[in-house]
């Protein structure tokens, strides 16, 4: 046995996996990690039975803990989601939501935990006393912006089908840890330095900052009991301690009682959430003269037809003939990507929203990846870059609704596991921005993920916008969890996906194309400098790529804007031997496995 780890995580006592269902798991808590924040070049890890990639060691580590003790992908990625919402409180937890998409072996399904407007919401949530959308932190940051959290719920969903470990059991690393206490990051630090709201917020001012108003020093121990208190309660008693009683309670009160910004969310709300088991989104591509399918989350995410859109309309020219250059994506290439990405983003702001409010174009989601459409669409693209895209008519009707206006999206983390049983997850889970609401009750962070919605209902015409806000109704995303399988044998080939707001479609195609287009292993595929465009100026990451490449991009009419990039993927990919996983650089994040 292998178990792949960086030399500042210490190895723990852990318990030999089971042939039949275990009945208990014990968790020793790992050595803590200072990793630190910033680029840091990661190995890529080998593994032969099974493996976990999360964005912090010590969430990968119980998630390892679990997959050893002989639980299965979703017992891990349980696990390692309550202690993300421990040590990465900045990007999800129970106050948020979540998209997981699972192989049972034998088929796909996607589990919907994304977070729904209040029933008391409307169209004009955020609007301004003069009719204007709010500006983008003036909605986030108090009550307003709340979302119902639908992480607990749809995990609690997916255990009941494909859990092997005891629910209660999955609760102990992050109780653990919240008890003992963790030692902060200089990630957690460093974004803490920069973050200008949070410590607006009485309850997180006191447990992020100190008394003189710096943030928790890196390698300090922070102790979290109240989010201790909430998790043996919900391992006890289950997912409804969260959305019924005082839990519930506390939320409704820390939302609707914020003094500048209040919000709408009450305990009906709470106690009404339903997760939603839906049909995922799969289609073929070819890549390296092989056919795979891609399968990826359905609308309400408009990640896996973005990704597919792009992937496709590239398959449409010639940018399979033209290799990296120097390890890096040349400019032809990034022109044809971009453009092809401004062409999907166009049609994302036109037509993707929640699907019990939103009808498909031509009545089938599939007829955005209708391969003659695609096609079409490729043809749009010529020598110079379009700057704009206008959204295309697939199923050949127009629509009645005005594009989506690009607003700002933030956030996430992802999480990609493979387990000795066959089955594997990617789930992708976040609170939108960072730091969400900043608004902390019981030790956890609340969500601000109704900013996903369109703050305009309408365009100037009045022709309603997809993604405006109603109640009950769940804003449109760009997570991206993907599982890959080659086409001809069915057999899962890869497990990925990234944070990264709207740029998660570009980080996580990036990874695919490099993996399937170009033969990089899934470090090298991540390793790639990130690019795209959302339908505006050509994006490229910082200092990632050469004066004359952005040049030669200029020279064919790309406004170009380099800037941070900061994707946090992760991704598994099969070997010969087994498994071998990645992790992005760029953040904390590690695989472990057997």
């Amino acid at each position: 046995m292998r178990r792949p780890l960086l030399s500042w995580l210490a190895a723990a006592s852990l318990l030999a996996a089971c042939a039949s269902p275990p009945s208990s798991f014990t968790y020793n808590a790992a050595q803590q990690p200072e990793a630190a924040s910033g680029l840091t070049a990661k190995p890529g890890w080998a593994t032969t039975k099974f493996a976990v990639a999360a964005a912090n060691p010590l969430a990968t580590d119980a998630g390892y803990q679990v997959l050893k003790a002989g639980g299965s992908a979703v017992d891990a990625a349980i696990a390692v989601q309550m202690v993300l919402a421990l040590v990465e409180p900045q990007s999800s937890g129970i106050g948020g939501g979540t998209f997981l998409l699972h192989y049972n072996g034998r088929e796909v399904e996607a589990f919907d935990g994304r977070e729904t407007a209040p029933a008391a919401a409307d169209e004009r949530l955020f609007l301004g006393a003069d009719g204007k959308p709010l500006a983008f932190y003036d909605a986030v940051v108090g009550g307003r912006s709340v979302g119902v959290p639908g992480t607990l719920r749809v995990l609690e969903m997916a255990h009941r089908q494909y859990g092997r470990l005891p629910w209660a059991a999955l609760f102990q690393p992050a109780i653990t840890l919240a008890d003992q206490g963790f030692r902060v990051s200089p990630r957690l630090n460093t974004l803490l330095k920069s973050e200008a709201h949070l410590a607006k917020d009485p309850t997180a001012r006191a447990y992020f900052f100190q008394a003189n108003g710096e943030p928790v020093a890196v390698g300090s121990t922070l102790r979290n009991p109240e989010l201790a208190a909430v998790l043996r309660r919900v391992a006890n008693e289950g997912a409804r301690a969260f959305y019924d009683g005082e839990i519930a309670q506390a939320i409704v009160d820390k939302v609707q009682r914020h003094a500048g910004n209040p919000g709408k969310l009450a305990r009906a709300d709470l106690a009404g959430y339903q997760p939603k088991k839906r049909a995922p989104i799969c289609h073929d591509y070819r890549a390296s003269a092989r056919d795979w399918r891609v399968c990826g989350f359905p609308p309400p995410s408009s990640g896996a037809i973005a990704i597919g859109q792009i992937l496709g309309i590239l398959n449409n020219t010639n940018a399979g003939s033209l290799p990296l250059v120097g390890a890096l994506p040349s400019a032809d290439w990034l022109h044809l990507y971009t453009e092809a990405a401004r062409l999907a983003f166009a049609d994302r702001g036109q037509y993707l929203g929640d699907p019990d409010f939103v009808q498909p174009p031509g009545g089938d989601w599939m007829t955005l990846l209708d391969p003659a459409y695609l096609a079409a669409r490729a043809r749009l693209i010529g020598a110079r870059s379009m700057k704009t895209a206008q959204p295309g008519t697939p199923g050949q009707r127009t629509s009645r609704y005005a594009p989506a206006p690009e607003q700002v999206e933030h956030g996430t983390s992802h999480i990609s596991i493979v387990d000795a049983y066959g089955n594997a997850i990617a789930m992708t889970t976040t609170i939108e921005d960072q730091f969400g609401s900043r608004q902390m009750v019981r030790g956890f962070l609340l969500n601000n993920e109704l900013t996903d919605f369109s703050f305009a209902p309408a365009d100037a015409q009045g022709r309603p916008i997809v993604n405006r806000v109603q109640p009950g109704k769940r804003p449109r995303s760009s997570m991206a969890p993907t599982l890959v399988f080659d086409k001809a044998t069915g057999q899962l080939v890869a497990s990925a996906g990234s944070p990264g707001g709207a740029l998660i479609i570009h980080y996580t195609a990036k990874t695919l194309y490099g993996m399937l287009n170009w033969g990089l292993n899934a470090q090298q595929a991540i390793d790639l400098p990130n690019f795209g465009s959302t339908n505006g100026p050509t994006l490229l990451e910082q200092r990632r790529f050469a004066p004359s490449v952005v040049q030669a991009l200029q020279a064919r009419g790309h406004e170009v804007r380099e800037l941070d990039m900061t994707s946090g993927l992760q991704a598994i990919q099969r070997t010969p031997t087994g498994w071998f996983g990645g992790a992005d650089p760029r953040r904390e994040g590690v695989v472990m496995g057997d």
